[in-house]
């Protein structure tokens, strides 16, 4: 996940405040620690189980079956692949995929919720009662962006445990991107490709949606570079955890730096 990957969105009419809006995930809105000291570690503990029962099954059939020819050969091969690919934070689509039917376990258990940063929750719930249309483009798939958002973590303060419970906010996200359906969050492309997109969520507008009303946020400066090549507006977001953001010849200029969402105002 530069999404648990890394991945949200909102747009803008016309003239008042942006009617669209997409965020990446991991190091944007969730700390990255989480996706790698969490989510990385109970994938690779919870396959090999999983490859012992479930090799030839139907259920696991398409994962298996995604991964190159040599790694299919046997179950220990898989494994010190997504091991190698994983160490080596390779964000390859088979693998995004395979890491979410992981996950799901975990999420379901109770065996983790998704820590997102506390300036998150009310800022989105602020921009979606504004009429903002949210979205998510990360590199983690869209199962488990969805099972990311499904189980937000939030802290019951007034018990004397502090015990830790989840809240499902999917309905907080009108549309999920990831490396399937529009493409390398570095290529200008697939940024198009999410444009045309959010032209058929707004088909019901009168008003045609311009990249311009669309506002990315990310940690990563060249995923803001190929979402401004693709017209749209972009925000840095710098989070505590994530690496120091490159100053490139003053080509940064051309995106805003912030270090929490509070600080964006949308109207």
């Amino acid at each position: 996940m530069r999404a648990p990957g890394h991945w949200f969105v909102p747009y803008q009419t016309t003239s008042t405040y942006y009617t669209a809006t997409h965020a990446s995930v991991e190091g944007t809105i969730c700390p990255i620690s989480f996706v790698k000291e969490t989510l990385f570690p109970y994938a690779l503990t919870a396959l090999p189980a999983v490859l012992e029962s479930k090799w030839d099954s139907e259920e696991f059939k398409p994962y298996k079956d995604a991964f190159p020819e040599e790694a299919r050969t046997s179950p220990q091969a898989l494994q010190a692949h997504v091991e190698d690919l994983t160490k080596r934070d390779v964000k390859v689509a088979y693998l995004k995929n395979l890491q979410g039917y992981l996950w799901e376990t975990g999420y379901k258990t109770g065996a983790y919720g998704t820590p997102l940063f506390d300036d998150v929750v009310p800022k989105l719930k602020e921009w979606k009662k504004a009429g903002v249309e949210l979205a998510i483009y990360s590199s983690g798939s869209v199962f488990a962006q969805k099972l990311l958002f499904g189980h937000v973590q939030v802290s019951n303060a007034s018990s004397a445990m502090a015990e830790s419970q989840t809240e499902d906010l999917q309905s907080l996200i009108s549309d999920w991107f990831d490396t399937t359906n529009a493409g390398p969050k570095t290529e200008a492309n697939s940024y198009m490709t999410i444009l045309g997109a959010l032209e058929c969520i707004r088909a019901d507008f009168r008003d045609q949606l311009s990249p311009m009303d669309v506002l990315f946020f990310s940690d990563n400066i060249k995923e803001c570079d190929a979402a401004v090549a693709a017209g749209m507006r972009s925000v840095i977001v710098e989070r505590p955890g994530n690496e120091p953001i490159p100053h490139r010849n003053g080509s940064d200029v051309q995106h805003r730096t912030v270090k929490s969402l509070d600080e964006v105002q949308l109207s």
